[in-house]
């Protein structure tokens, strides 16, 4: 089956539907057969609850400091779908998308692969087609069915572990652990950021039911020594964590491949690195700070880098899914709020109602129509405004101004050109 055009394309994903879940690895595994060879490049599996993104994109422009042909696959996208596969930092053409999308459909044949697997296999293709050195792959939801596992990853790297869609991989922290610990590869080697000691004894337990090699990111060091002057392009303290794990997974993935490691290109790839929605500063009127938060631990670590920058916000914007964990979530909410909380409204189903969320979080909250009638009410604010809760709201957001998608210099050239 072929495309005529990047919009059929975009209607087969449509009908595919990005929320369909059928958990198991048997079509990947008969895609993997068709194709009919392993990748010829380097795979890291990034799995973990939060900080997977910012995790993957350390360790890609590590790669890429060092001279290395990196490819980097993540989800979930803010505008186009075209986001979730870069190589060497910059999206495939639509073009390219089309073409690539026919030949994972030609090599499937009758396999009726879902959304979250059409567009892995359509990464590695174009992986491959690329000829990178290594591709940072992040998890999709959970671990042990994880599309990416069955490419038999050179190495797991997982990050923070905690609380988020119960609905499926919980009720608990030890069975989502269970879940994202099943993402390990027989006789491979894994590495782990921070855990709770739970969490940290469930890794532990299953490296071992599969002869893995698992190792702590902290006892690298060489990456603390490297870190140790190294300023952050992702800011927070959440985020020194995230660059130890990318920065010892690089360690090892250059020893294993016996690629040279240039510590002058360390500190410079880690200050260039670049991440959309994450503690982002954007200047405009009134200023704002975005911030992918959108379950408990990440409203945490949110408040946290608020408190280390010294920043207490004029107003709140907050939006979140139905099937968050709004018990723990709202009172970190609450605390964030020094000024009004408004909670706009989101074109997706599985949003809350705003009046109803706003009802929940209290006498302080007030409900809006939209996003831009949300800026609207704070427009007057007399200091920086955040936003955060939902990647579907930040994703309103970059629609209104997809200018601060890309890094500061680029967004400013693109606001004077």
């Amino acid at each position: 089956m072929s495309f005529a055009a990047f919009s059929d394309l975009l209607a087969f994903l449509d009908r595919l539907g990005q929320f369909r879940m059928d958990l198991g690895l048997g079509r990947m595994r008969a895609f993997a057969r068709a194709f009919g060879r392993a990748p010829r490049f380097a795979v890291v599996h990034v799995v973990g609850t939060n900080g997977k993104g910012s995790t993957s994109a350390f360790l890609d422009a590590l790669a890429r400091g060092h001279g290395l042909r990196c490819g980097l696959y993540s989800s979930p996208h803010f505008i186009s779908v075209r986001e979730r596969v870069l190589v060497d930092g910059a999206m495939l053409s639509e073009a390219e998308w089309v073409d690539l999308a026919g030949r994972v459909q030609d090599i499937a044949g009758q396999i009726d692969l879902t959304y979250f697997e059409f567009i892995t296999c359509l990464a590695v293709l174009a992986f491959d087609r690329a000829g990178v050195d290594v591709a940072v792959m992040e998890a999709g939801l959970g671990g042990r069915f994880d599309a990416v596992r069955v490419l038999d990853p050179d190495l797991t790297l997982f990050t923070a572990i905690g609380l988020d869609h119960l609905e499926v991989l919980g009720p608990g922290i030890e069975d989502i652990a269970r879940d994202k610990a099943g993402a390990m590869a027989r006789g491979r080697q894994a590495l782990s950021g921070p855990q709770d000691a739970l969490v940290m004894s469930v890794l532990l337990e299953a490296a071992r039911e599969v002869g893995a090699e698992l190792s702590l990111a902290a006892d690298s060091k060489r990456a603390a020594s490297l870190l140790e002057a190294a300023p952050l392009g992702l800011a927070g303290p959440h985020q020194l964590d995230n660059a130890r794990l990318a920065l010892a997974g690089w360690l090892r993935l250059a020893r294993m491949r016996g690629w040279p490691v240039r510590e002058g290109a360390c500190g410079p790839a880690l200050a260039g690195t670049f991440l959309p929605g994450r503690f982002q500063k954007v200047d405009l009127e009134p200023p704002l700070i975005l911030d992918a938060a959108h379950n408990e631990p990440g409203l945490v670590a949110l408040a946290r880098a608020l408190d280390a920058a010294g920043v207490v916000p004029a107003g709140v914007v907050f939006a979140c899914l139905r099937d968050k964990d709004l018990a723990r979530m709202l009172p970190v909410v609450r605390g964030l709020a020094r000024g009004p909380l408004i909670v706009p409204g989101l074109p997706c189903e599985r949003a809350m109602e705003p009046g109803v969320l706003a009802g929940m979080l209290g006498p302080g909250a007030r409900p809006a129509r939209d996003l831009a009638q949300a800026l609207d009410m704070l427009s007057g604010s007399s200091g920086p405004v955040l936003v955060c809760g939902s990647l579907y709201l930040l994703a309103e957001f970059y629609k209104l101004h997809p200018r601060f998608l890309r890094r500061p210099e680029q967004a400013r050239g693109a606001a004077t050109s």
